[in-house]
């Protein structure tokens, strides 16, 4: 059960790395956070690594197919997601996320051979049906900061497409052997600092990322504890998760983020919770669950 604890780990672990990455975007700018959280991820793992000498074994095909995962699922869909999290809020945007597992559940069939049954597809139309519950329910408001919008909602699901496409590629590269999770982590997000510091550099024009922060030190720690139990913790856990159990599996557990943050958005922003929402949120996860039953 390696697997599946590590993939719930992961979700309590992104319910609350979206809220400190929510406050950090809005009060720096969402390429602003994912560069600079990415730097201090990759400075945590190496130094992981290097302290418990933990032993590095991968091919080349490995390593390719981690460095494809690091920046179709970091550079491009965590890009997206967290300007999600400045239109639409952390609730509402992770449950926009819960249609990772069906879109990774399609690309597993595709290019990995697992097999979807006939209840899995009803269990991708009821996640589908919850989280349309929630986006077009005119009287839902995330919070008083935000609104249901197109952009926000677009952002969201590029999110979610880039992670899920992520995800199978993470899974080649275990397939073929065991990684370490730290090391897995280390390749995925470094490659993904090699691919945005240039682009960062060239749009913004500004050589070190942590100056943006110096007016503004509320978002910097906000990034920093972001940093350390999303990308550090999280994405470790996420690849020991996906390397010990099924793609879908793994997705399915790591997907009940928007029920583990009704409680918390119910006390960090006090939002009055329609039951709607409740159900939309319910409904979004029992059909990830059905997603993938046997």
């Amino acid at each position: 059960m390696i697997g599946e604890i590590a993939a719930l780990i992961t979700a309590l672990l992104w319910s609350g790395t979206s809220i400190v990455f929510t406050e950090a975007s809005i009060r720096a700018g969402s390429f602003y956070v994912n560069v600079t959280r990415l730097i201090i991820a990759n400075i945590c793992l190496a130094l992981t690594i290097l302290i418990f000498q933990v032993e590095i074994n991968i091919s080349t095909s490995q390593l390719f197919n981690l460095i494809l995962s690091g920046f179709i699922g970091l550079v491009i869909g965590d890009t997206f997601l967290f300007k999600a999290f400045q239109y639409i809020g952390a609730r509402l945007s992770m449950l926009i996320m819960s249609l990772v597992p069906g879109m990774s559940a399609l690309l597993a069939y595709i290019f990995l051979g697992e097999k979807i049954s006939a209840i899995g597809i009803v269990g991708m139309l009821i996640t589908i049906s919850g989280i349309s519950m929630v986006v077009l329910n005119r009287s839902e408001k995330p919070s008083s900061s935000y609104k249901i919008g197109y952009s926000g909602i677009f952002y969201a699901v590029m999110g979610a497409l880039g992670q899920a496409i992520g995800l199978i590629f993470a899974k080649i590269a275990f397939n073929e052997s065991d990684i370490n999770g730290f090391v897995a982590a280390f390749i995925r997000i470094s490659s993904s600092v090699l691919f945005i510091y240039p682009l960062f550099i060239l749009i913004t024009r500004i050589k070190n990322p942590f100056s943006v922060f110096k007016n503004n030190k509320k978002a910097f720690t906000y990034t920093l504890i972001g940093s350390i139990i999303g990308p550090f913790f999280g994405i470790t856990f996420s690849l020991i998760a996906v390397a010990h159990t099924k793609v879908g599996i793994a997705s399915t557990l790591m997907s009940t983020v928007p029920i583990i943050m009704l409680p918390m958005v119910k006390f960090y922003y006090k939002e009055n919770l329609s039951w709607i929402a409740i159900l939309g949120a319910f409904l979004a996860v029992g059909g990830i669950v059905l997603l993938f039953m046997k």
